[in-house]
């Protein structure tokens, strides 16, 4: 798999996908404790559906990619969206157009993102991202790190390596800093000036319908959908309504 070198030691692992020229790409953002292996083949499927190429990456921390250089912050998805994206946007793919499509923490980084409305960005979609902190969302991180055992490190290894309990303490301990709950990025959403698709499963553990009332509130224009019988990840769960909603979303564009 290729690596990508940004200097300053950070290394990111990607895949990019063959698409029909003329087309834009779309453009990956893992969930919190993702990688490109974790997607499970969703990205692959989709742009052989619509004929866009695709790219695909590990954030700094996750899966081939370089470890975590610092302790995070509560600006940790500023971070990704501010600095690390465009960089990998530059330098891989520079004066594309693009269509971001973040799932979760990915989904997050997406319409921070889109709320610089970057050259190139034509539109938005995020599957079960989180605009503000719910309780819902604390109960169900304390419980993941609770539930944290040999086992699930091991699986989790699968995928980072060495450095899966790193990532996992990371995204587990940051949400649940005390001052991580008035975390909020609703006064970027009416920013985001390309059209928008927000997507969550009825029955996420990690957020309520509440997160995309307020994204399709506030981004002007945007489209809502729910999934009945979805849990937080809605690309494994519902692949096939997924890709359709999708498609027919991409075709509009």
């Amino acid at each position: 798999m290729p690596v990508l070198k940004l200097g300053g030691g950070l290394d990111l692992s990607y895949e990019m996908i063959d698409g029909e020229a003329g087309k834009p790409c779309l453009v990956f953002l893992h969930e919190g404790l993702g990688s490109i292996a974790l997607w499970k083949g969703f990205p692959q499927r989709l742009c052989q559906a619509t004929g866009c190429s695709g790219l695909v990456y590990e954030r700094e921390g996750y899966g081939r990619s370089s470890a975590l250089r610092r302790v995070r912050s509560i600006h940790y998805l500023h971070d990704y969206a501010l600095a690390e994206l465009p960089q990998v946007l530059e330098r891989l793919m520079p004066g594309r157009e693009y269509i971001v499509i973040g799932h979760s923490d990915g989904g997050s980084i997406a319409l921070i993102h889109a709320a610089g409305n970057p050259s190139g960005l034509r539109g938005v979609i995020t599957e079960a991202a989180h605009v503000f902190v719910e309780d819902l969302t604390v109960q169900g991180v304390r419980a993941a790190k609770e539930s944290f055992n040999p086992g699930l490190l091991m699986a989790l290894e699968r995928y980072h390596g060495e450095k899966a309990e790193q990532i996992y303490m990371a995204w587990a301990d940051t949400w649940l800093l005390p001052g991580f709950k008035h975390w909020n990025i609703e006064y970027l959403l009416p920013s985001i000036a390309v059209p928008t698709l927000v997507v969550q499963g009825t029955e996420d553990q990690y957020g309520t319908e509440a997160q995309v009332d307020a994204i399709a509130g506030a981004v002007p224009g945007a489209r809502k959908l729910m999934l009945e019988n979805c849990g937080h990840s809605p690309h494994l769960e519902q692949p096939e309504t997924l890709l359709e909603s999708i498609r027919g979303f991409l075709r509009e564009l």
